[in-house]
Formats: C-alpha cells, sequence, structure tokens
C-alpha cells in the first residue's frame, strides 16, 4: 500500500504541471530560466518549464500527500525532487539539441520518479529493488497515460 501511495504522489507532482496548463493555458506561463540561453545557443530549460508548474507541483502534491495519509513535508519533498529530476532533463535534452517538449523516452521519465523516490527512501527503508520496480511501473504509465490525456486536450502533445 505504500508503494501505491508513493508512485501516486510522483505522478501526482508530475502531472500537476500538465494540469496546470490545462486549466490557465498560457497565462501565468512565466519560463522559470526566464529565456536565459547558454554558450550553445540553447536555452537553459526551455519555455515549457514555467514557475507555474513548479508551484503546481509544490502545492498540490503535499496536499494529496495528506489526504493519503503521509505527511506534507513527504509531499514536498517527492514534489521538489520531481521538480528537480524535470528540469533535469530538460536542461540534458536543450544539451543534445531536443527542442522544448520534444520527446526522449527515458530521460523524459527516469530522473522525475528516481529522484522523488531516492528523496524518501531513506524515510521509508525502501530497498533499492522496490525503488527501480516504482520506476519501471512509472515509465510505463506515463507512456500510457501521455496519449490518452493528448486525446482529451489536456497535454500538448502525445508523449
Amino acid at each position: 500500500m505504500l508503494e501505491f501511495k508513493l508512485l501516486l504522489l510522483v505522478l501526482i507532482a508530475n502531472g500537476a504541471p500538465v494540469l496546470a496548463w490545462d486549466i490557465f493555458k498560457e497565462r501565468l506561463a512565466t519560463p522559470l530560466d526566464g529565456g536565459i540561453r547558454l554558450a550553445d545557443g540553447q536555452p537553459l530549460f526551455g519555455n515549457a518549464k514555467t514557475w507555474r508548474g513548479i508551484l503546481a507541483s509544490i502545492t498540490v502534491t503535499p496536499l494529496c500527500a495528506t489526504l493519503l495519509g503521509l505527511t506534507a513535508n513527504i509531499g514536498l519533498a517527492i514534489a521538489a525532487a520531481a521538480m528537480a529530476g524535470d528540469l533535469f532533463s530538460s536542461f540534458i535534452k536543450r544539451r543534445l539539441g531536443i527542442e522544448s517538449s520534444g520527446k526522449a523516452p527515458g530521460l523524459d521519465q527516469i530522473p522525475e520518479s528516481f529522484l522523488p523516490l531516492l528523496a524518501v527512501k531513506s524515510s521509508f527503508d525502501l530497498d533499492w529493488k522496490t525503488l527501480f520496480l516504482l520506476v519501471a511501473v512509472f515509465f510505463i504509465l506515463e507512456i500510457s497515460i501521455s496519449p490518452l490525456l493528448y486525446r482529451l486536450g489536456i497535454r500538448k502533445r502525445p508523449y
């Protein structure tokens, strides 16, 4: 049951920015990197990484954690680490020349699920096998759910 709750919180942490985009569209979509470009000519993160998305994740996930019987601090740790993983992925994708919101299987899912689970690993005495299993399940769910969210108009792209 704990594993299900943690997986759900990782999904919520990563899904909150997507739902915030669906609700607000371009309103409040201030890019996190302020449009900064690095020496390679690419943005630091890209326009898809916004303050709105970060705030949505770190607001919604702790609330959901408490509803699931966990502490708000666990939710906050999961949200912050999920957003750090997402930003890491975006940073690497820009360095590889992959456009903002461009597809990069694995890179799009692993950091944003591995880092939050790693952040709470010791709090719940999770073993590495469980952690990697949860990352694998997140990967499968994310690549399965994204096309559906696209068809529903919630995501901009089917991945």
